[in-house]
């Protein structure tokens, strides 16, 4: 069993203290023996032993000790002990404790005296706390301001138990007459805490007859007065126009902490403009000047919110919220970066700009470890910048492509991707874009960022001189041909014995030869002829990047430098005259493409061509030798056509977002509306006027009305037991982020009256129980409401179940009820969200775990089944509507989802129609964790065959 106590102490039960042993320890004379078995006899309690044995041996040889260590422990034994017994009465034996503590309370150490009073704030019996006030009451004139706080909180402490307040019946009074005095500042926090738990009149009254002080006072003491004025203004609303100005006031207190307070409750009390704009600078003048990481990501998400609720306000904020990028931590610069997206607007993109790019000129002096990752974050900022005002886009795209040979593959792409984007929606860059790209290709050493840029110079390379030198920058990066090359050897030279060859090449001869069925066949006889293995021409110095990448085997690129050549040589038969020209360069094409196709083939390749780049590079060929009017139109214009539909599409997709981001609330017709400017106005601050104001517009626009509807809460109550139980229980489940709450509603449908009613949960999975079940006594046909909190610490399906356990008079058994089971399904932790396609492809190369589920429904349409699937597992799909467009009797398609808790969701879909019409195909999901994804496995495969 638990028991509440102060202590908290590991002990391994493995190796148990023999009760014998503790007693023999404490009856002799050795200090340091007696605190040894005291530290043992707490841990056997903390552990659920209960030892009573050992009771009369602590009365009798540790109470009276003078040892304040001993003495420490033995008020740490007391308050483990049970002290009533089953039917709530006080035990006798309490009454050699009360002596006890009587003595201590008048003990001329203040340390024994101000320990005991903490020892009885602990205390809930009144029985042995009666006795001991008058002592309680002395101790507050005491000398020590350790005797005198303890003292206060001892007497709140009584005061707040049951007819404790006919125990102490003017504590209220001499408490205020104790703060007016007191010069301690904890002493004096505390007796201000008292008033306001038990007297919240005498403590608002203190505060308005010391509003003038209250920057003055200990940072403890303002903590309480903020906590006071946020009860208070949540009680009476209409008065907090003057705890506002208390609130503004310490807002220029010396802790950090009082002004974080401050800020959080101006910003719950107020929704005026001047209030949200100090609690805004606050959290910005914070997050420069705190040094810890958690600090500042609390910050941040402070000013999320209020980013989400007072945009127009924290958009005059934006540069100051940026300076928090000169923290190290990458987790920071990302929030902050996410949150300066959201704000940015005409007036202050070219300020934000100009700051992302010095900070992009940094990461290039700086020798930090992460400064590839940083730059990528700057890069994909940027680039949101400039998709959101194009015009910005001719001051960063110059300074951006410095960077395409970055060692950073990920910070690369994300530049070409950008510069592909803006030399489309930007056609006055484009030339530009276009002669800085051919002067800097070479630099480029990455496989993946290759293919992007050559794509841009065959769409865009449309003048004469664009092409030519398109053409002679490909040529100058493939170096000299052929790529490998073959030397023979002769085997008749009189070396030849001294020189060991170094492979084969076979020279058949033929011959008939009689078959098993007699018929007559040709057999192919061979014989060796030695040549020099074929080895790779490097190239000279001058060959570029291009060169190295084909020699590694890379024929993807060698798939698209070919189809680069051929949109070039088709563009420049159009804008040269000159025919001669035109087949010299075809010529040098066609060479370029056999020479790939002979290396992929060839020993010389680490690994084979692959059969689509060889069919591409063919295609490329036979175009070149074949060119016709319609191949033309289909290669110059059709790809750019279906770029220019896939950024309208995404433009589509993100203005759609946009939109379904932006709450619209409206306002019921029998709604109150108060006019302020009717109201008279005699003593109002202009605070108070504009949070009438906000207050009066929210009401009108239906900000004030609640999301959630009935409906949606009667689907949240879950059945417990039957309805012939005597007991009958239903919960209602709220998941919150980090925790699951259960209302347990208990009905006794009995005549008797249950007693030691309790409620027994376990769980299974990452769910762990918060508090330890209580005993209730429940009259008959009445109801009761039992609360449960749950902590959850992953995303993973869970399970809680249980019983209820009562007795009746009338039988002295227990009765158990079996509780139906309650799951805790995965939807509820995790939520759509968006990532790049770059970002969703690293994350499933560095996933580990996978679960693969195959398709088994009745479904027989593929999008329709998608829209099954992402329905069912509350995902976005990140796949555009346009490539799952039109019936191909294949669907491939990616989802994404993040949980609560920061973990990410990958699935992919892929989806074949079979000629019955059925559909068959897989679901892999992949997670960093294995929970996530066996739990959303379990949830495909079950809605699956909940469709069928």
């Amino acid at each position: 069993m638990d028991k509440s106590s102060t202590l908290l102490v590991h002990y391994d039960k493995g190796t148990p203290a023999v009760a014998k042993e503790i007693k023999e320890a404490l009856e002799g004379n050795d200090v340091e023996a007696k605190v040894d078995a005291m530290k043992k006899a707490v841990m056997l309690l903390l552990n659920g032993e209960t030892i009573p044995q050992l009771f009369i041996t602590i009365i009798r040889y540790v109470l009276p000790s003078e040892d304040h260590t001993i003495q420490k422990l033995l008020l740490l034994y007391l308050e483990l002990i049970e002290k009533t017994d089953s039917r709530g009465k006080v035990l006798p034996e309490m009454i050699l404790i009360c002596q006890n503590l009587r003595n201590n309370l008048m003990h001329p150490n203040e340390y024994i005296r101000g320990v005991t009073l903490r020892f009885l704030c602990r205390l809930k019996e009144t029985e042995i706390v009666e006795p001991l006030t008058p002592s309680v009451l002395q101790n507050l004139e005491h000398r020590h301001p350790f005797v005198r706080r303890n003292a206060i909180l001892a007497i709140m402490s009584i005061y707040k138990l049951p007819n404790g307040d006919q125990l102490f019946v003017d504590a209220p009074e001499m408490i205020e007459k104790v703060l007016s005095t007191e010069q301690d500042p904890s002493a004096k926090r505390n007796a201000f805490l008292m008033l306001f738990t038990c007297a919240e009149e005498r403590a608002v009254n203190y505060l308005l007859s010391n509003v003038d002080k209250v920057s003055d006072w200990n940072e403890s003491l303002q903590m309480v007065v903020l906590e006071l004025i946020r009860s208070v203004c949540k009680t009476k609303p209409t008065e907090k126009g003057k705890y506002i100005k208390i609130i503004i006031s310490l807002l220029s207190a010396t802790s950090s902490a009082v002004i974080y307070e401050c800020a959080g409750t101006l910003v719950s009390l107020s929704s005026a403009p001047t209030a949200i704009r100090a609690a805004a600078n606050t959290y910005c003048q914070l997050l420069l000047s705190q040094s810890d990481n958690n600090v500042k990501l609390i910050l941040l998400d402070r000013l999320s919110e209020l980013k989400s609720l007072h945009k127009d306000i924290m958009v005059e904020l934006i540069i100051d919220v940026l300076r928090a990028l000169s923290s190290p931590n990458l987790d920071i610069r990302k929030k902050t970066l996410d949150i300066a997206l959201d704000l940015i607007t005409h007036h202050n993109i070219n300020e934000v700009v100009q700051m992302l790019k010095k900070e992009v000129v940094k990461t290039q002096s700086g020798e930090l470890e992460k400064n590839g990752e940083y730059r990528q974050m700057l890069i994909q900022a940027i680039h949101a910048c400039a998709v959101k005002f194009p015009e910005v886009a001719s001051t960063v795209v110059h300074l951006l492509m410095d960077f395409l040979g970055d060692s950073n593959v990920a910070s690369a792409l994300d530049v070409i991707s950008f510069v592909r984007e803006i030399i489309e929606t930007n056609p006055k860059l484009r030339v530009s874009i276009i002669t800085r790209l051919l002067d800097t290709f070479y630099q480029i050493r990455a496989g993946k960022v290759c293919p992007c840029a050559l794509w841009i110079i065959g769409e865009y390379c449309l003048s004469l001189s664009e092409v030519e030198s398109g053409i002679s920058t490909i040529k100058q990066c493939l170096g000299e041909l052929p790529f490998y090359s073959v030397s023979e050897e002769s085997e008749q030279t009189e070396t030849s014995n001294k020189i060991q060859p170094t492979s084969s090449a076979m020279v058949s001869s033929r011959k008939p030869v009689i078959l098993a069925d007699g018929t007559y066949a040709t057999q192919s006889a061979a014989s060796e002829t030695t040549f020099s293995s074929p080895t790779v021409v490097q190239g000279s110095l001058a060959s570029g990047n291009l060169r190295a990448l084909l020699l590694t085997g890379d024929f993807f690129l060698g798939a698209v430098v070919a189809c680069t050549l051929t949109k070039l040589v088709l563009r420049l038969e159009e804008v040269q005259s000159s025919k001669t020209e035109v087949n010299k360069t075809v010529t040098q094409a066609l060479l370029i493409m056999v020479s790939m196709l002979q290396l992929g083939q060839s020993p010389a390749s680490p690994h084979p061509i692959d059969n689509d780049s060889y069919e591409r590079i063919a295609l490329c060929i036979k175009l070149l030798c074949h060119r016709s009017d319609e191949m033309k139109k289909i290669w110059l214009e059709s790809c750019r056509q279906s770029f220019v539909k896939m950024i309208s599409d995404k433009q589509l997709r993100e203005m759609a977002e946009l939109k379904a981001k932006t709450q619209t609330t409206n306002a019921q017709p029998d709604d109150l509306i108060d006019f302020f400017h009717l109201k008279s106005r005699k003593g109002m601050s202009q605070l108070e006027l504009e949070d009438q104001v906000q207050d009066d517009l929210k009401r009108a626009t239906g900000e004030f009305t609640k999301d959630e509807n009935d409906a949606n809460k009667l689907n949240r109550i879950l059945q417990l037991t039957g309805f012939s139980d005597p007991v009958y229980a239903e919960a209602y489940v709220t998941v919150h982020h980090y925790d699951i709450a259960l209302e347990v509603t208990v009905i006794n449908r009995t005549k008797e009256t249950l007693q030691n009613l309790c409620l027994e949960l376990a769980t299974m999975g990452d769910l762990k129980l918060v508090e330890r079940p209580q005993n209730y006594s429940l009259a008959p046909e009445t109801s009761m409401q039992i609360k449960a909190n749950i902590k959850v610490s992953s995303t993973e399906t869970g399970v809680i179940f249980g019983n209820i356990v009562y007795e009746t008079s009338n039988v002295m058994e227990r009765n158990v009820v079996v509780l139906n089971d309650i799951h805790i399904d995965i939807m509820d932790y995790i939520s759509p969200a968006i990532c790049t396609e770059v970002a969703f492809r690293t994350m499933w190369a560095e996933f580990e775990w996978e679960n693969k589920v195959a398709v088994n429904t009745t479904i027989q349409n593929e999008r329709e089944f998608l829209d099954h699937i992402i329905k069912s597992t509350n995902m976005k799909c990140l796949t555009a509507p346009s490539a799952l467009e039109g019936e191909c009797g294949f669907l491939a398609a990616n989802l994404y989802a993040k949980s609560v808790f920061g973990e990410d969701a990958l699935v992919n879909v892929s989806i074949e129609k079979q000629t019955d019409g059925a559909l068959s195909g897989y679901i892999r999901i992949r997670s960093k964790t294995q929970g996530i994804a066996l739990s959303l496995g379990d949830k495909i495969t079950l809605k699956q065959k909940g469709s069928s």
